[in-house]
């Protein structure tokens, strides 16, 4: 199968090796990159803090640069399995990791005894980790210390959409509404019917507008193996 990745470069490319394994070719059409802001990390890092938070490795890419020595043995809750590797990866002794969504998180970080909790964060972002500490009214300093930026195709990039693949990957609804508001992207729309696109969730497919007749398929539970299980 034929799988488009609309994930950054470095992530594509771990996503291009696990289709490989599993017999797929990936087109790499990344939607974003990251500009990573060290400065606002490593202030926030300065900052009193029980406990730090990512909902992202990308985050964590970031501190790139940074003396995290000091840090390291500090408690570390993430998102889910991938943040919680490269969190480890990176040095951090304490990791914990949610069950794969920022609700999820959220209802962890609920059952600890933290007062000052740190979350080093990106730009844009899904809301729902933040107002699930915010329902059980649990406060959070948020340093945003990446930002993904959209990117334009290369024509060789655009070239990837013919022919038409036979499935999408979207990861995040920012993807979803990026990837079908792209030019090349519209001004296919018709070449696009029946393509299978895979959401890591419901509200992923719930992004997709209606004027493209696409087939969603909806992750069982919002980590990457399951998602590249479906697939076949």
């Amino acid at each position: 199968m034929r799988v488009i990745v609309t994930r950054p470069a470095e992530s594509a490319r771990r996503t291009a090796t696990r289709l490989a394994a599993l017999g797929h070719d990936a087109l790499l059409l990344p939607l974003t990159r990251a500009e990573h802001r060290a400065d606002v990390a490593q202030n926030a890092l300065a900052r009193p803090h029980q406990a730090i938070v990512f909902t992202s490795a990308e985050a964590i890419r970031a501190l790139k640069g940074i003396d995290l020595a000091p840090h390291l043995d500090t408690p570390v809750f993430t998102v889910g399995e991938a943040s919680a590797e490269a969190a480890r990866i990176a040095g951090f002794r304490h990791v914990t990791a949610g069950g794969g969504t920022g609700a999820d998180l959220a209802g962890l970080i609920g059952t600890a005894d933290l007062e000052t909790l740190l979350y080093l964060a990106g730009t844009p972002r899904s809301p729902g980790f933040e107002d699930g500490l915010q329902r059980q009214g649990i406060g959070c300093d948020v340093a945003e210390c990446y930002a993904m930026v959209p990117r334009q195709w290369s024509r060789q990039e655009v070239a990837l959409l013919s022919p038409m693949p036979d499935g999408l990957l979207l990861y995040s609804r920012e993807a979803a509404q990026l990837f079908f508001a792209h030019q090349a992207v519209r001004e296919r729309r018709q070449a696009f019917y029946g393509l299978r696109v895979f959401c890591l969730s419901e509200a992923i497919a719930a992004a997709i507008p209606d004027d493209f007749a696409v087939q969603t398929v909806v992750s069982p539970a919002p980590c990457e193996a399951d998602l590249l299980a479906l697939l076949g």
